[in-house]
């Protein structure tokens, strides 16, 4: 496999050109765009074992994008895994941004535009490799993908002295490398990725839960406006409707129905409270959101079997 380093005549445009072809040819197809520098200058020394390829970058700053031009309908289901050696990188995919500075892993899915800005001088290892080598399920792998892995604690503390040592021993793994060290270390990799998994997947239930309470509150402080309605509930927390219609479903309820409930409810202990006797069973309905009487009086016996003004005469 190939040693490549960027010349050192041209101007640093076409080095940025050259850089762009070697990444493309070993790596995926891509952009090279440049950041503010004079000068640009690059190196790749990627082996191949098995089915994994093994890549150690270093390079001036400069960002790569791949974009759905450069994603033919036939391309592999690749991954690529990238251990940030030194200097910081931004990856963005699904609509994610992952900060990712040295120690730090980050995966990412070459069947979907990314784009990776590295604005200082850097280094790092990329591992790609057929998506079916993970065995990791779509969801979890999209949990995963453009969120930093971290190798603190746990399993990561194994993974990471691994991928290091791989770095540092490119040309042991090139003479020596068999296909089962590939195997083992994507299932080691994998493992990771879905102890990760599980992180994110309790991380999303328990703010999916907070988020859950805050619109409950925020429809409970509007019971009484006429004009609650779901575009202004999940416009207010910036979330789309079908979202929000996910998060109350997960509770059993619909919006509506949950709007309608509370409001009905504090009809009925209105009704029930003699220093409200002089206002007219219209008005309590008016008081909590229920513009048309009517409306309100057929909504109030169908839940209660008997009239507002039923209820409130039994009540005496």
């Amino acid at each position: 496999m190939p040693r490549i380093t960027t010349p050192s005549e041209g101007t640093a445009g076409e080095r940025l050109e050259y850089w762009r072809d070697a990444v493309s040819q070993n790596l995926v197809p891509l952009e090279v765009r440049p950041r503010e520098s004079a000068d640009f200058s690059a190196s790749l020394h990627a082996v191949r074992v098995g089915q994994v390829q093994m890549s150690v970058i270093s390079a001036a700053p400069h960002s790569i994008a791949r974009t759905r031009r450069h994603i033919a309908s036939d391309a592999p289901d690749f991954l690529q895994l990238t251990l940030q050696l030194t200097g910081r990188g931004v990856l963005t995919q699904r609509d994610r941004q992952a900060q990712v500075g040295p120690g730090e892993l980050v995966i990412y899915d070459t069947r979907r535009p990314f784009t990776y800005d590295l604005d200082q001088s850097h280094s790092g290892l990329v591992l790609m490799f057929p998506q079916a080598m993970l065995q990791l399920g779509e969801r979890d792998l999209a949990r995963v993908t453009a969120t930093p892995v971290p190798c603190h604690d746990g399993l990561g503390q194994v993974v990471l002295p691994l991928l290091h040592g791989l770095a540092r021993q490119m040309e042991h793994v090139e003479a020596r490398a068999t296909p089962r060290l590939a195997d083992n270390i994507i299932d080691l990799v994998g493992t990771l990725l879905v102890e990760h998994a599980d992180a994110v997947r309790t991380t999303e239930a328990d703010g999916s839960g907070r988020l859950t309470e805050r619109v409950l509150v925020h429809m409970e402080q509007r019971l009484a406006d006429p004009g609650l309605s779901p575009e202004g509930i999940a416009a207010a927390h910036r979330i789309s409707r079908r979202y929000l219609y996910k998060l109350l479903a997960a509770r059993g309820y619909t919006v509506s129905g949950w709007i309608r409930e509370q409001r009905l409810a504090r009809c009925r202990r209105d009704l029930a409270d003699p220093s409200l006797d002089h206002l007219p069973v219209g008005a309590i309905g008016g008081r909590w959101g229920f513009a048309d009487p009517a409306h309100f009086s057929h909504a109030f016996k169908a839940k209660y079997g008997m009239s507002p003004r039923e209820a409130r005469t039994d009540r005496r």
